[in-house]
Order: structure tokens, then C-alpha cells, then sequence
């Protein structure tokens, strides 16, 4: 064997060393003995290889696509957010609001307790929702204010209501009820004019209950199952009356939200997980400021205090 060819056999062994991440040394003419741009210089057996000797890494072609299909995802997610603490600036809010988790797969059991009544022949009264989860709920009362610009921020931060109307006061325009429950806000029933039940006879109490199932029925498409007696006062025979017409559930309140501040049941003053925040279809007429201030309001104070609003629909 020639000195030329034995020099060839070594470039080509060191080439396969490689793995050939030279393509100077794959590129070797017959007969040429430069092997000084081939051969490895030899090193310590912790030294890491120079760039150019790396082995070059190929993800094979699903790989590939799911690299590429978990960056487009962390993107979309990226962007998602940009809009949402966009949205949020927009309408004044202090902070990202918290979004809620999706609906449990069954609703909480209403047992007795020092925030549930129960009573046979009866749907439960509740003043907080059995729950662990960080979660309030915003419900809006009566309808004798039907503020545009409330619809539009409700849908613009998806922010879930629940709403309870009186008949006398949302007569005038259920176009704008409508239009709050084709945005996914469930419409319940708050009597149809809005009387002390403590103070009528049964008969009555069935006319307010009763037909005012019928009259949400007709004018908004469903039939609501819950019931917030006015000034949350009732009797037995108005639990027992709003039974026998479909209600499953008497949702009461432990805070109230206005414009300018909030109201609470409790010393503490703090939200609770499972708590019902209670509000009203007002404006500067009889508030300190219109629905979306309230809403901001609310926003605010659930975001600062570690909670989402979820659809009290969805646990009742």
C-alpha cells in the first residue's frame, strides 16, 4: 500500500467519525492526500465538538409538524391575550379579569346549612353556592334601565350574568332582554310587579310567581328555574308556589354592587368562593354613576380578591 493511499484511509476514517458533518471530507477527490482539513484534532473526552463537527439533528416529519403546530398554538395564545388585556384597558378595568373554569360536571348538592335552606316541597334558598372553586357570581335585577353600552361590554369581556326581571319594568322594551339572552345570559323570574309576597294571599302570589314564568316564557323562548323573591322576603306558600311552577332553586345574595362601592353581609368584608353578588338595571338617576361603572366595579373587585364570575346558571 502507498504512503498516498494509507493517507486517504485515515481522512476517510475520520470522516466517518464525524458522522460525516463534513461535506469537505465526503467530497475527497481519488488520490488526494490533504488530509489536514479532514483529520480531527484530537481532544480531551469532556471537550465538546467545534459547531461545525456537531451532529446535525433532523426531527423526522411529525415531529416536525407537531413543533411547529405547538408554536403556532403558544402564538394563537399570545395574541389571544394581547386582545383580551387590550379589551380590558379599553373599558377602564384595573386588570386582566380572571377567567372563570368551565362549568362542573354536576352542579353542587344544596344540603342545610348556615348558607342553604331547606325545606320539604320546596326549592332550597340560597345565600352561597356550595363550592371550592375561586368563583362569585354577578345577578342583575328588575330591568327599569336597559343600557346599551352594557350589553356591549358584557359581550366584549364575556363576563357571565345571570338576570332575575320584573315584568312591569321590562315590558317596555324585552327587545333589549332578548338580545342580553342571545349573548348567553340566562333570563329568571323576579315576579311580574315586583310586591312584598309576605303581604299577599296565596292566589296572588300564584298570579306574581306563576305568570311571570309564563310571561318570560313567551317573551324570551324559556322557562326560567330560579326565583328571587323582591327584597329576597317570602313565605311558605311562596317557596311552596314557586315549586309547583318549575323553580328548582331561590338564589338570595351576600354582597351588593353599586357605581361607587360594594355593600357586604359580613364584617369581613370580602368575597367568599360561592358568593352571589346582587345589583340592579339602574343609572344616574338613582345611582352614582351607570351599569358599566358597576360592572367595572364588580370586575375589579373580584379580580383583586382572587375570584372569576361564573353563571350562577350553571350551578343552581
Amino acid at each position: 500500500m502507498t504512503v498516498r493511499s494509507s493517507a486517504r484511509r485515515r481522512t476517510l476514517v475520520g470522516c466517518a467519525a464525524l458522522l460525516l458533518a463534513s461535506t469537505a471530507c465526503a467530497a475527497l477527490p481519488d488520490g488526494d492526500d490533504r488530509t489536514t482539513a479532514a483529520a480531527p484534532e484530537r481532544r480531551h473526552s469532556g471537550d465538546p465538538l467545534p459547531p461545525a463537527a456537531r451532529p446535525v439533528v433532523v426531527l423526522p416529519g411529525r415531529a416536525l409538524q407537531e413543533e411547529d403546530s405547538a408554536q403556532a398554538a403558544e402564538a394563537r395564545q399570545a395574541s389571544a391575550r394581547g386582545e383580551a388585556l387590550a379589551t380590558a384597558q379599553r373599558w377602564g378595568l384595573a386588570a386582566l379579569p380572571l377567567a372563570a373554569p368551565p362549568p362542573p360536571p354536576a352542579k353542587p348538592e344544596l344540603t342545610a346549612g348556615p348558607h342553604v335552606k331547606v325545606q320539604d316541597g320546596a326549592p332550597p334558598v340560597v345565600y352561597r353556592v356550595p363550592t371550592d372553586r375561586p368563583v362569585v357570581f354577578l345577578t342583575i335585577d328588575d330591568g327599569a334601565e336597559k343600557d346599551p353600552e352594557l350589553l356591549r361590554m358584557l359581550a366584549d369581556l364575556r363576563v357571565p350574568v345571570s338576570v332575575f326581571l320584573s315584568d312591569y319594568l321590562a315590558r317596555a322594551d324585552y327587545g333589549y332582554f332578548r338580545r342580553l339572552h342571545a349573548q348567553g345570559v340566562t333570563i329568571n323570574n323576579h315576579t311580574i310587579d315586583h310586591p312584598d309576597l309576605r303581604t299577599l294571599a296565596a292566589d296572588r302570589q300564584q298570579q306574581e310567581i306563576c305568570g311571570q314564568q309564563d310571561r318570560l316564557e313567551e317573551e324570551i323562548g324559556t322557562r326560567p328555574t330560579l326565583f328571587r323573591p323582591p327584597y329576597g322576603e317570602y313565605t311558605d306558600v311562596s317557596l311552596r308556589t314557586a315549586a309547583g311552577c318549575g323553580i328548582t332553586a331561590v338564589p338570595l345574595w351576600n354582597e351588593e354592587a353599586f357605581p361607587d362601592h360594594m355593600d357586604y353581609r359580613y364584617d369581613d368584608r370580602r368575597l367568599h368562593a360561592g358568593d352571589i353578588i346582587l345589583t340592579h338595571f339602574r343609572g344616574p338617576s338613582l345611582w352614582n354613576g351607570d351599569m358599566t361603572q358597576m360592572l367595572r366595579r364588580v370586575i375589579d373587585t373580584a379580580t383583586a380578591q382572587g375570584f372569576a364570575l361564573a353563571r350562577l346558571d350553571d350551578y343552581l
